[in-house]
């Protein structure tokens, strides 16, 4: 999660944007149940009316009303009416009428009960008590005494059944005045019910708005990620190429990367609302005064439960699941890129059984997570319809006994559901955040894997490269071998001449050119260039002087053209051609109808194994380096035209040192250099008549494959 939300930081100010407008929208979600309510208990079952004063009273009610009034509250009451002929008229503002119901209640619901009790049979004492009433005749203490004993009766009734009976007169005494009382709940529905719609429309809007922001964040937190694992990895050496294979990197820039994505939106969206909305539910929920608040907090509890009990159990599949993406993206990648070689060997059944055993193992392990965490919906949905029939088990004695309306237990089981929501919010996030947890630890493990191939603190400059090459006693061990691929190799490679490398398969060739090229640095002795060792220069300094060759040839999705211009962007129409005719690609080339603007599948798929291989001696040489590197570059080309390349490439690279990396005698015969490796050292250095009388290793490579004959004239040519 503290990954997730590092992500997040740098767009911390449409957070805060989000922030404001979730509070906005959960404002407005709960404002709706309180205007539901209302419309219930005052709107229908109070006529409109909310204030037990009537809006118009006739003389006969104005006095009625008074009649258990003390003094005191007989002027108090005299100041909010107004004489209008023969009537009166409620003259007094809304906070004024507020505080009127709080205190007329007792005497207006006594007077209320006295008007239920006139077509009723009374005793003579009681109609006696009332006529002292009606006249005035009693004191203030009397009336309070008989109000003090009637209090103790209503006490059981309940706040709110007062509250209703004060308003029920209210509306009896506005019909005898006249006043249309159905325009009163008509105006009052009307206006209700324009808040509702009002107050909808604005959170539907804080609702777009806060998809709009989650969404700009989520892509940028996704194209953050992205960004910072490709880069780190473009700069990554062969040894952490090794400790993360392929599949997995892609994994992990793709797959992992949108875990996170769609979880920074859930949790904008949702996650950040669920707190707010919860809260501002509870605040709500103490408002109504209900005394059911241990309902929620029940409710909670069994929420709480359910969730770790189901988390607990799917969270350990969640690590495992991603390892079984990458091992299915590995083999499903080897099959594709190897499928002409697994049809040409009859392997199809048996890499399909590979397959589907990666997809079952995969499959199996998402279909327990989804099994376990289909348990979570039902569940949920379980404990809230549960807690709404207690809620209205428990309410319904409560209406019962006066103490509560309909309307407020519709507006409490609404709140309730709203906390439950919040949390069910919550529990969504639960079933994500681990999944997206193991697939942030993966992207940061490779963010902060660095390269262990570095430029220095202070990088010499290379600015007249003369090209002088020493490898100086290097020795160098892979990773995790417990032996050295090379040892000792040491040899001078200079300007205007070609240094020849050859050897059996697994000799440390390819080692001594990655070496060269700071793939790998070495783990002993040291590699220079013009006397300084070339970890002192930067690595576009280095390899900005080196035209590399690599043993298999790679080309890129595009045209021909833009191929070539892979090392020099800049360079001539003209270079590039005179590239392509010295590597022998230029008759090819010009076969095509769209000449260099043809088109270049991913991988040179399109192209045969040789004329990939001299596109991409002809990428080399369009460079311009003073070094070039050649690691059996040639194996793909026949005898004809390995000849005329290297007569051609000689002309070309009579100033630049030259590094062939070759297993065909005939492609080095020449070389004024050859080193010949055998188990990782040099056995023979020298040219190839030196070699032939001073090194068995070479003589033997090169009677296998020329015969007396030939060996006799390459040394005549010589």
């Amino acid at each position: 999660m503290k990954r997730i939300l590092k992500n997040m930081l740098p767009y911390w100010k449409w957070i805060l944007v989000i922030v404001v407008f979730l509070t906005v929208q959960a404002y407005c979600d709960l404002s709706l149940p309180q205007y539901t309510s209302q419309i219930i208990d005052v709107g229908i079952a109070n006529s409109g009316v909310e204030h037990i004063l009537p809006e118009k009273l006739t003389e006969e009610d104005y006095a009625k009303t008074q009649l258990f009034m003390t003094s005191e509250e007989r002027d108090q009451f005299a100041s909010y009416y107004t004489k209008d002929a023969d009537s009166y008229q409620l003259d007094c503002e809304k906070e004024e009428l507020e505080e009127a119901d709080e205190a007329f209640l007792e005497p207006i619901v006594m007077v209320y009960q006295m008007t239920q009790m006139e077509n009723a049979d009374v005793d003579e004492e009681a109609a006696q008590m009332m006529q002292a009433l009606a006249a005035g005749a009693l004191p203030d203490e009397q009336i309070l005494e008989m109000r003090e004993k009637v209090s103790e009766q209503m006490e059981t009734v309940g706040s709110s059944t007062l509250q209703s009976m004060g308003v029920t007169y209210a509306v009896a005494c506005d019909k005898s005045a006249g006043v249309d009382v159905d325009a009163i709940q008509t105006r009052y529905l009307w206006i209700s019910g324009a808040k509702m719609l009002g107050f909808t429309l604005l959170m539907v809007a804080a609702a777009i708005v806060v998809g709009y922001c989650a969404s700009i964040v989520g892509a940028g937190v996704g194209r953050d990620l992205r960004d910072k694992t490709f880069r780190n990895v473009v700069c990554y050496s062969n040894a952490e190429m090794n400790h993360f294979s392929t599949a997995s990197l892609i994994t992990r820039s793709t797959n992992d990367v949108q875990q996170i994505q769609m979880v920074t939106i859930v949790f904008l969206r949702m996650i950040l609302y669920a707190p707010i909305v919860g809260i501002g539910g509870i605040v709500k929920v103490a408002e109504t005064k209900s005394g059911m608040e241990w309902v929620i907090a029940l409710a909670v509890l069994l929420i709480l439960g359910l969730v770790l009990f189901l988390v607990s159990i799917a969270m350990p599949k969640f690590k495992i699941m991603q390892d079984l993406v990458d091992r299915l993206n590995l083999i499903s990648r080897e099959i594709l890129t190897g499928l002409n070689v697994i049809r040409a060997f009859g392997r199809e059944k048996k890499e399909e059984e590979r397959f589907d055993e990666a997809n079952r193992d995969l499959t199996k392990t998402q279909l327990f997570t989804n099994r376990v965490m289909t348990f979570m919906m039902p569940g949920m949905m379980m404990i809230m319809y549960c807690i709404t029939l207690l809620i209205v088990w428990v309410a319904a004695g409560r209406i019962d006994k006066g103490y509560m309306q309909v309307g407020s237990m519709t507006a409490f089981i609404t709140y309730t559901m709203t906390i439950v929501i919040s949390f069910l919010m919550l529990t969504a996030m639960s079933i994500m955040m681990p999944r997206a947890g193991v697939a942030a630890d993966r992207i940061e493990e490779v963010i902060k894997t660095k390269s262990s191939i570095k430029d220095p603190e202070n990088p010499k400059k290379l600015d007249q490269c003369k090209g002088v090459v020493r490898f100086s006693h290097v020795n160098f061990r892979y990773p995790g071998s417990d032996e050295d691929a090379v040892s000792d190799i040491d040899f001078v490679a200079e300007p205007g001449k070609t240094t020849a490398i050859i050897g059996s398969t697994g000799c440390g060739k390819s080692t001594i050119v990655n070496l060269m090229v700071r793939f790998y640095d070495v783990t002993g002795g040291k590699i220079e260039l013009d006397g300084e060792d070339i970890r002192d220069y930067t690595l576009e300094d280095l390899r900005g002087q080196i035209g590399l060759v690599p043993q298999k040839g790679i080309l890129f999705s595009g045209t021909i053209e833009s191929n070539l211009r892979f090392g020099a962007e800049n360079a001539s129409e003209e270079e590039i051609h005179e590239a392509a005719e010295i590597a022998q690609a230029a008759d090819f080339i010009n076969e095509k109808s769209d000449g260099y603007d043809s088109h270049i599948a991913q991988g040179g798929s399109n192209v045969s194994g040789g004329q990939k291989q001299r596109l991409a001696i002809a990428r080399a040489i369009a460079k311009h380096p003073k070094i070039y590197v050649f690691d059996d570059s040639f194996s793909a080309l026949d005898m004809k035209t390995d000849a005329a390349l290297r007569k051609e490439l000689g002309e070309k690279t009579k100033d630049a040192t030259v590094l062939i990396v070759a297993q065909r005698i005939s492609t080095i015969l020449h070389a004024d250099q050859i080193l010949v490796l055998d188990d990782g050292k040099i056995v023979g250095k020298g040219t190839h008549e030196e070699l032939l009388r001073n090194c068995e290793v070479y003589e033997q490579i090169a009677r296998s494959q020329l015969s007396d004959k030939e060996l006799g004239l390459a040394g005549e040519v010589r």
